[in-house]
This record gives C-alpha cells, structure tokens and sequence, in this order.
C-alpha cells in the first residue's frame, strides 16, 4: 500500500506538471504527423511525375530524385534522437551559439522524421492503385497533378489510413527522445520530477501508464474512424438495372 500511496501523492502534487507534459507530447506527435504526412504526399506526387520528353528536364527530375531518396534513407536509417541533436546543436552550431525554440524545433524533428515515413507509405499507396484510374483519368484530359488530387490521392489515403495512425502512434511514443535537446513533453517532466523527490520507480510507472492510456486511446478512435470510411454492411449492388437477377443483395437487412 506504501507504493499505491507514493503514486497517489505524486499525481496529486506533480499533476500540474504530468499535464503539461501530456499536452505537448499530444501536441507533437499530432503536428508532426499531419505535417509528415502531408510531406509525404508532396514526395508521393512529386516521384511519380512521367519523365518529360525534355532532356534537360529529365536531368531535373532526376537530381530532385536523387535529393529526395537521400532525405528518405537518411531519416529512416538514423535514430530520431541523433537527428535531434544534429539539427538542435547544428543549428546552434551554424548560427554562432544561438538555438531553436524548443517546441518549434520538437515539431519540426518529429515532421520531417515522420516525412521520411509517409514518403513510402504513400508511395505504397499510390501503387496500389490500378492503372485504370490513372488511364481513365488521362482520358479526360486530366494532367499528373489533377489526377493525383482528385483521382489517385483520395483513394490512396484511404488505403493507408492503418499505417498513417500507426505512425501516429509511434510519434507519440517517440516524442519521448525529444527530452535530450530539453522539450518539455512527458518524458521530460518525469525526469525533473524523479530529481526532485528521487522516487524513480513511481514516477516512471505514472508515465508508462499515461502512454498506455494515450496510445490505448487514439488506437480505438483511429479504428472507430476507419470503420466510418467503410460505410455500411448493409447494400445493394445493381449490375443491370433492366435484369433483376443481376441484383446482388447483401446481408439480411438489404434484403428488406
């Protein structure tokens, strides 16, 4: 019981601290997913361009190429902590001793880590697409962009939908490692509370069951959403409207 009541002081007079810290990991791990994502979109569009018929552009497109598969390898092959104190101290560096606002700098670390990401997953989305979309889309006389927007894009979010909240996921986990340059997320707290009433053990169950809660949480409201995008079990597919037996109806309240 000594333990349990430990715990229970700790909540009560650091609670203003573990909240704080909640919020910003929250907020982090939000921000750089949304923007990550939406790096990678850019990225997705971008590498799928049809090579153009002018040689010096081709040229272009292939340094872009180039410089892209490089910011992929590097950020997905390198800890997200080292990236942290390379762009936090390298910018500190490059500037004569001035730093990055923390919160800022933790948002733009988690972005551009997670941009490296999202690149593949919506690269592996915009493959999964058939063909046909892209063919009959050009046959409208839609060009690259138009198609990727309204065509290929909003069905290839849909399909990567699982993996985008998994990184979701990872990112609010991962904001953990934001503490070595001094942003002031969960993990963070902990550490300054843990020095000021040396009960580490406590202190590190509080916040691993605060991550539980967080993770456990989005996961169920992430799924809940996806179920939303698939509609209802309950409908009618017509594949002639002038022969009835061509009617397939599914599940028993579509018989109705």
């Amino acid at each position: 019981m000594n333990f349990f009541n430990e715990v229970i002081k700790i909540i009560v007079d650091y609670h203003g601290m573990l909240l704080e810290g909640l919020g910003y990991t929250m907020l982090i791990a939000l921000i750089g997913t949304v923007v990550g994502l939406l790096i990678g979109i850019i990225i997705g569009i971008v590498r799928t361009i049809p090579k153009s018929k002018s040689a010096f552009v081709r040229v272009i497109q292939k340094i872009v190429d180039v410089i892209l598969t490089v910011y992929i390898e590097v950020f997905r092959g390198t800890p997200m902590m080292v990236q942290a104190m390379v762009i936090y101290w390298g910018y500190a560096f490059a500037s004569g001793g001035n730093t990055l606002p923390l919160i800022p700098a933790g948002l733009f670390i988690v972005s551009i880590n997670t941009g490296a990401y999202m690149a593949e997953i919506v690269r592996g989305g915009i493959i999964s697409i058939d063909k046909g979309q892209f063919e009959g889309a050009q046959s409208v006389g839609m060009n690259h962009f138009q198609t990727m927007f309204h065509v290929v894009i909003p069905q290839a979010i849909r399909n990567i939908l699982p993996s985008v909240s998994n990184e979701f996921v990872i990112n609010i986990k991962d904001t953990s490692v934001l503490n070595v340059i001094g942003v002031m997320e969960l993990f963070w707290q902990a550490t300054k509370i843990q020095t000021m009433n040396y009960q580490i053990f406590q202190i590190y169950v509080i916040i691993s069951v605060m991550y539980f809660i967080m993770t456990f949480t989005v996961t169920r409201i992430l799924r809940l959403f996806e179920k939303l995008l698939d509609g209802k079990n309950t409908y009618v597919i017509h594949g002639s409207q002038s022969d009835p037996n061509a009617e397939i109806k599914i599940t028993e309240e579509a018989h109705g």
